[in-house]
């Protein structure tokens, strides 16, 4: 158990924050894994192209609100136009 004042708000400051974040990033992961799921099962390329930009959508506004890091935002959304892109061009 944390011994100082300060400690014991921290810890009480760090439950607040997890609480708030947590929606946030549940619902960043649940918006990349329909866009995943929709590029992986062959969806219509623009049904696959709509849920990867409310994907990448999610992905900024948890940035705006400082629940995830700027470059891993950019590193996932990279990581899913590549994916799109892979399967529009399989699909040409």
């Amino acid at each position: 158990m944390a011994n100082t004042r300060q400690a014991i708000k921290m810890i009480r400051v760090a439950e607040e924050r997890r609480r708030r974040n947590r929606p946030i990033r549940s619902s960043v992961r649940t918006h990349v894994r329909k866009a995943q799921m929709a590029i992986a099962d062959g969806v219509p390329a623009s049904e696959s192209a709509e849920a990867v930009r409310v994907a990448i959508s999610h992905l900024d506004r948890a940035v705006s609100k400082g629940v995830l890091h700027p470059n891993n935002a950019a590193r996932r959304k990279s990581r899913l136009m590549k994916r799109l892109n892979a399967a529009t061009k399989a699909e040409d």
